[in-house]
């Protein structure tokens, strides 16, 4: 394979766990902030569900149409804000069970939608896409330059950014939707052993890896220009977490 497609795949893996690290302390500072400003659990759920809204929605719609589309038999829709022991859970769609396969397409749907409208957000709204250009010319410093540029360049420039921002943290797998994943990753795994062993060769295998790396690079833009808003909007709530606590010491 060569080494910038390997490259593209290993960059998209590593910001997909940053935004699954940001997404959760994101949620917790924002629980935490409003817990010590209000005292209420709930309030603090509430308020996390409103920041989260429009992900939240694509997030069960997705499950709801992926397990539609596979002729799965759906229940009830939820979209609200419920604490499940030491989690919350945002919202949940009740969907028959259809096997391996059909369990984790459902499960990953959230993920799956949410990327394509991240990216195509992303690439529209702001031109993501010319972030490889930038990153390859410049550096880390350029890319958040340009993106503020493209945020200010917007009439609804903050209204695209809190879509994107809320769609790209909402839509990590949660880990009921992890589970079927597990005996996916063996299937997968088996069968990439066999055809190792009939195609020593990996042409089919660098062909597909051609064809997804160019799907891969708008996404590799559209989470680096949502990192970015991550990283902005964490360094706001630690700095008002610090304010909140000098003030409310525990």
């Amino acid at each position: 394979m060569p080494t910038a497609t390997l490259a593209i795949f290993i960059a998209f893996a590593c910001l997909l766990m940053a935004l699954a690290w940001a997404s959760r302390t994101i949620g917790l500072l924002i629980q935490e902030i409003v817990y010590r400003l209000t005292g209420s659990g709930d309030m603090a759920m509430v308020i996390l569900f409103l920041v989260y809204l429009p992900g939240i929605f694509l997030h069960e719609g997705a499950h709801w149409l992926m397990a539609k589309i596979l002729g799965l038999k759906t229940g009830k829709f939820r979209v609200w804000p419920q604490k499940k022991g030491k989690y919350i859970g945002m919202g949940s769609v009740t969907v028959a069970r259809g096997g391996t396969v059909a369990d984790s397409l459902v499960g990953m749907a959230p993920l799956l939608a949410g990327s394509a409208l991240v990216a195509l957000i992303a690439g529209q709204i702001f031109g993501a896409a010319q972030l490889a250009g930038v990153w390859a010319n410049g550096n880390a410093l350029d890319v958040v330059v340009s993106i503020f540029n493209a945020l200010s360049g917007q009439q609804d420039g903050l209204v695209w950014a809190w879509a994107i921002f809320a769609i790209a943290n909402a839509m990590m797998p949660s880990a009921s939707d992890r589970e079927p994943l597990k005996m996916l990753l063996l299937y997968l795994l088996l069968v990439g052993i066999v055809y190792i062993l009939l195609d020593s060769s990996g042409q089919l295998f660098l062909q597909a890896a051609h064809w997804l790396s160019g799907p891969t690079r708008l996404l590799v833009s559209a989470l680096v220009f949502t990192l970015v808003i991550d990283g902005l909007i964490l360094i706001a709530l630690y700095l008002l977490q610090a304010i909140v606590a000098t003030f409310q010491p525990r």
